[in-house]
């Protein structure tokens, strides 16, 4: 059986802090991005299940694509995410120890945003005498199960069920300073298919964030931020386990170009309190290549 019971309630960690989600774009702006995380740490699962020191790391690729629109006269944008990871864990199950490998295709992500108010479709020409007051925007989320699983093992890249993430954003510059907050829910589908058969259930996980960020000469930016989620517990064939989740997490992100197409992007994350779920670290870089629109 593999790691065998040791990821009841475990997989890849996924609670993003992401600032500058809502910044006005010229409308037919392209946007590729190919990137590289690490995310290693414990993991913290419902305390009646005989596991101990259980860990896991994962190194993570990633594939985006990003387009933005004017829909209805308002700065939107749609994005896919195509994540592919190399994943080891290990742990202890009744004092056994036993190790998960596994490598391949994460759930893909999918992306629509709208900014609702004061973040109007422009064109390249025009967004140039544009200067951001009061952004509020609209996010959904589709992620959907089309990544590795293994219904024998209890951890895997997939999750062989469909997520929705609705969010709403604010973002207020102040000169050099942007300070965003934003809102959201992640609803899941069952996992008709869990440990050879059963059915695992999960409660939404509603989460918080914030941010501030500020921007350099040179179009250098940097942010610090912090996220707060809760719920997420989880019924496997009716029994419901003790496995709810209250963590924050704190991050930093820091973005510099390096021409007029090419920026990169650094970034991490980390756990500063945890009850139960994945108690991670993150360190990651993205390159990102940008054309169209007039630009």
């Amino acid at each position: 059986m593999g790691i065998g019971i040791l990821a009841t309630s475990a997989k890849v960690p996924a609670q993003d802090l992401e600032p500058r989600a809502y910044t006005n774009t010229p409308v037919g702006m392209n946007f590729l991005l190919i990137g590289y995380q690490n995310a290693n740490g414990a993991l913290v699962f419902d305390p009646s299940l005989p596991i101990t020191d259980p860990k896991a790391e994962a190194n993570i690729g990633q594939f985006g694509y990003v387009r933005a629109l004017n829909i209805a006269g308002k700065s939107a944008k749609v994005g896919v995410l195509i994540p592919y990871a190399d994943l080891y864990a290990d742990g202890y199950v009744s004092g056994e120890f036993l190790t998960r490998e596994q490598t391949g295709l994460v759930d893909p992500s999918f992306y629509f945003t709208i900014n609702l108010a004061g973040a109007p479709a422009l064109s390249f020409k025009d967004f140039k005498d544009y200067q951001q007051d009061t952004i509020i925007g609209f996010t959904f989320k589709l992620t959907a199960p089309l990544g590795e699983y293994d219904n024998t093992k209890l951890i895997n890249i997939g999750t062989n069920r469909w997520s929705f993430e609705p969010e709403f954003g604010i973002s207020k510059a102040v000169k050099r300073w942007i300070f965003e907050a934003a809102v959201a829910g992640i609803f899941y589908t069952d996992n008709n298919d869990f440990d050879n058969g059963k059915t695992r259930e999960q409660d939404p996980i509603y989460s918080a964030q914030g941010h501030v960020i500020y921007s350099f000469p040179n179009n250098i930016w940097a942010a610090i931020g912090v996220t707060y989620y809760t719920g997420g517990r989880t019924t496997i064939d009716g029994v419901t386990g003790d496995d709810l989740q209250q963590n924050w997490r704190t991050g930093f992100t820091v973005a510099f170009p390096v021409n007029h197409n090419h920026s990169i992007k650094v970034y991490g994350s980390s756990g500063v309190s945890t009850r139960t779920g994945s108690d991670f670290d993150r360190l990651g870089i993205a390159w990102q290549y940008r054309w169209g629109g007039g630009y």
